[in-house]
């Protein structure tokens, strides 16, 4: 079932930026963009801002694509092109060797699109990232940004002050007018009469058209500027007092959940969240490229509910969550789709990418110093594990050799 506009009159154009690597989440997307890197058993990140895309009623999207595109794009072709239909849009940049066709930053991303998003006449633009966990209806935002009169709205929600740097941080009125915006500051300031939290921007912004086309045109001329709504466009509507702020709110006035996880320990935390009881509604519409239902031979029906798999379009078994041993013990860890540990595994605070095999009676997440010899281990506590470094700790120590791990393709996720 596509996307139903009506209940959005003159819907915006939405594009979502999806080029960047991730680089905090370090191996995880060695291969992989981070909108593409699965996130429990049967999602990618990716699919919590075109869920909300869809229930929001916004059905022309536009995709800025650039590292590691191929899979991602693959993976929206097959699993989301059924929901948004010709509406949704691929645009990778050209890369290495075409001067001028890479994205140079989030407004270039923009920018180098602006002529198909004249031919869409929009009133408004919505600019979103593809890589934060969320559930949230746009169109009360976009309600609220057209009444406020502002040229730019963005979206925030508060953090703790000692985690504010990592964002963009806002301070605004009682009436929602932003008074300054600053991206990724050293010091953050605090909010008003609440001295241990910070508001911060959730990278979600609604923008008239036509004034941010002329920022655009503008920044694309400046050789000095960086080319990143953060640093350069949003600063600007901020000191000609042209930005306003909008605060979700949960279901049921709880307290409205989004997580950023692009470090290891935010991605295994938000994880395990999820495990223990979606903090938010999760995506529905993601799967239509799976064909587990449609099996007819009730034998391969029976294997795929055993193995935890199902088939996607082109008849190949996908895992469906990773696969762990009954006498394993894990202790706040996460085990991605199509890794697997053995019995009398006991694991602490550990991510198994996939593709890992783990022999049985390995102990990972007990010893940091050691761990830190073998697998990537954060300043929170947090070990990462993969094949490759699976791999390298055999060659290192005959005799431990783990079971056969798969290639690195085993990036590939849970399901559609």
């Amino acid at each position: 079932m596509q996307v139903d506009t009506s209940a959005m009159p003159e819907a915006p154009v939405a594009v979502l930026l999806a080029g960047g690597r991730g680089s905090r989440l370090h191996e995880l997307t060695e291969d992989l963009a981070k909108p593409a890197v699965a996130f429990g058993p049967r999602h990618r990140i990716v699919d919590f801002t075109l869920e909300n895309l869809r229930r929001s009623g916004l059905g022309q999207v536009l995709v800025a694509t650039q590292y590691c595109a191929g899979p991602l794009e693959d993976y929206l072709n097959r699993c989301w092109r059924p929901v948004f239909g010709t509406g949704l849009r691929l645009r990778r940049a050209a890369g290495r060797g075409m001067v001028g066709r890479s994205y140079e930053g989030t407004a270039d991303a923009v920018w180098k699109n602006a002529a198909e998003i004249d031919a869409l006449s929009p009133r408004e633009v919505v600019v979103l990232s593809a890589d934060h966990v969320y559930a949230m209806d746009y169109g009360p935002m976009i309600a609220a940004h057209r009444a406020s009169g502002a040229a730019v709205t963005i979206a925030a929600d508060v953090v703790p002050l000692a985690e504010a740097r990592a964002f963009g941080c806002v301070e605004a009125t009682a009436a929602g007018r932003i008074l300054a915006f600053a991206e990724k500051p050293r010091t953050p300031p605090a909010m008003a009469g609440d001295p241990g939290r910070t508001l911060v921007s959730m990278g979600i912004y609604v923008f008239d058209w036509a004034w941010l086309r002329e920022r655009l045109r503008r920044d694309a001329a400046d050789r000095t500027s960086a080319h990143d709504f953060g640093h350069d466009i949003l600063p600007g509507a901020v000191a000609q007092g042209e930005a306003q702020v909008f605060r979700s709110e949960g279901p049921g006035g709880r307290p409205f959940y989004w997580r950023d996880v692009g470090t290891l320990d935010a991605f295994r935390e938000t994880w395990l969240a999820f495990e223990a009881g979606p903090p938010c509604p999760v995506p529905e519409s993601a799967g239509l490229g799976l064909r587990a239902r449609g099996v007819t031979d009730p034998r391969v029906a029976a294997a795929l509910r055993q193995a935890d798999a199902a088939l996607d379009d082109e008849g190949s078994v996908v895992p469906l969550a990773g696969r762990r041993a009954e006498r394993a013990e894990l202790v706040a860890s996460v085990v991605m789709p199509g890794a697997r540990l053995a019995e009398g595994c006991r694991l602490r605070r550990v991510i198994l990418a996939p593709g890992v095999r783990l022999t049985e009676g390995m102990v990972i997440g007990h010893d940091p110093q050691e761990d830190a010899r073998w697998f990537r281990v954060t300043p929170g506590g947090t070990t990462l594990v993969t094949p490759q470094m699976l791999a390298r700790r055999a060659m290192m120590m005959p005799g431990q050799l783990p079971l056969a791990p798969r290639p690195p393709m085993a990036q590939e996720p849970a399901t559609c």
